[in-house]
């Protein structure tokens, strides 16, 4: 499907399709709304606490990246499922693959969080 907008006009319609993207993974995705409510959570208290600048966006983007991972799980996901729904070892791997990078994100989170706060408690 071909695309002729071009400029700020360009910009403003890709602006829209990410919010309908974030919409979409609000209503339908319950991972996403518990991932980005923590999300919330955790950027409040990496803005309360007393830590420098570099290790609270160090806290924030590792949470903020568990979001944006989840967010291409559930694409991946949304297109194996509109594929088929029958049972195929392919779509269950990449299923699979994309659950397991969302936990990868989600350990390189805890593990930031615990290095940072384990180096500025002692």
């Amino acid at each position: 499907m071909a695309n002729n907008v071009t400029g700020f006009q360009r910009i403003i319609n890709a602006a829209g399709y990410s919010w309908q993207g974030l919409r979409a993974a609000w209503q339908h995705e319950a991972a996403f709304r518990q991932e980005a409510m923590a999300a919330i959570v955790a950027i409040i208290v990496a803005c309360w606490l007393d830590v420098d600048a570099i290790s609270r966006v160090l806290m924030i983007g590792s949470v903020v990246l568990v979001i944006i991972v989840e967010i291409l799980n559930s694409a991946i996901e949304a297109v194996v499922d509109r594929i088929g729904q029958e049972r195929h070892p392919l779509a269950g791997r990449a299923k699979d693959m994309g659950s397991a990078a969302v936990l990868l994100t989600i350990l390189l989170a805890i593990f930031v969080w615990i290095a940072l706060l384990w180096s500025h408690l002692r």
